[in-house]
């Protein structure tokens, strides 16, 4: 059975502090829905300075969706981690990962979009030297012993629940953060298949005499939506999928590398491009099968500002009609 997740970004067209509170809502009662029926892993992330409400604070999340579950765990990849105070990410993780005995995975990503830093205040052209800082004081603060941190002696509590730390791996599709990773002895997320750079950072990890692993997405990551008739709901909801992947792909430069990246401009071409998918239970079935127990099935039922019931809708069809085949 491979991995079956349910990623929540929240984005909404034209938000209201209505519909993104009834949208914040559904998404936590989904993760709790997911969670009864051993759906395996919610996934969200972080992006700031957006028009459409795109998930800021992914870690208030977590801690909502932990609240409201017993099992499930919390990916957040990427945390765009050189955007916060340090000694306080180590408070709100280690926090977290209490409140959540371990179900917290944090993906420490360094961000691909200059708006971002200029709205947090923060130094683009520095951003490596920020994340430099930011995971090495993550990893001292979470000793629970004092420490130097820009020349003063501090020391952060509690210590996490999770030992030696919470689970934290370094995202990014350059060879800079494989480095790092390397360096550092965490394991790497690469944000696509990229085998190369799997090879690079366990030869950095050799030069550096580190242990570590690599968390590779399948070759092909698709964006599923569950339909009985996926002609009917291309036609009445296509455009909350083009609109999440348009705006995705205007934030991306051309070196930017990721799994979910579309070209397309228009429903029809986003269809047969295959990223973004509406499959029958059967259909999805027949992917698991393909993907086998070393892939993942992501489901995304409030993609691009899908109504509320038809999340629910796609939501039902896989736990009813689809998990209980994977299970058999």
């Amino acid at each position: 059975m491979p991995a079956t997740v349910l990623r929540f970004n929240l984005v909404d067209p034209a938000p209201t502090p209505t519909t993104l509170a009834a949208r914040y809502r559904a998404a936590v009662d989904m993760a709790a829905f997911a969670d009864d029926r051993g759906i395996t892993m919610i996934q969200t992330e972080e992006h700031h300075a957006t028009t459409n409400g795109w998930m800021p604070s992914p870690l208030a999340f977590a801690g909502a969706v932990f609240g409201a579950t017993r099992r499930i765990g919390v990916t957040v990849s990427a945390l765009i981690t050189p955007l916060h105070d340090p000694l306080r990410l180590a408070e709100d993780i280690a926090s977290l990962d209490l409140l959540s005995g371990g179900r917290l995975v944090t993906v420490a990503g360094i961000g691909y979009r200059p708006e971002e830093y200029a709205a947090h205040g923060k130094d683009w052209q520095g951003r490596g030297a920020l994340q430099d800082e930011v995971l090495r004081t993550l990893l001292d603060a979470w000793t629970g012993e004092p420490f130097t941190y820009r020349g003063r002696t501090v020391r952060v509590t509690p210590r996490p629940y999770t030992q030696p730390h919470p689970l934290l791996l370094i995202g990014g599709s350059s060879r800079p953060a494989a480095r790092r990773a390397a360096r550092l002895g965490l394991p790497l997320f690469p944000s696509a298949h990229l085998p190369e750079l799997e090879a690079y950072y366990h030869a950095q990890r050799a030069e550096f005499g580190t242990d570590g692993w690599v968390m590779l997405p399948q070759e092909r990551t698709c964006l599923l939506h569950l339909s009985e008739d996926p002609d009917r709901t291309w036609a009445d909801h296509g455009a909350h999928l083009l609109h999440e992947a348009r705006t995705y792909a205007s934030w991306q430069s051309a070196g930017i590398r990721s799994a979910v990246r579309s070209t397309a401009e228009d429903a029809e071409e986003l269809r047969r491009e295959g990223v973004y998918r509406i499959v029958t239970p059967d259909e999805c079935v027949r992917l698991a099968e393909e993907a086998g127990p070393q892939g993942s099935l992501v489901l995304h039922p409030l993609c691009g500002g899908m109504p509320v019931d038809e999340g629910w809708r796609s939501l039902h069809l896989f736990a009813e009609r689809v998990l209980p085949r994977l299970k058999e």
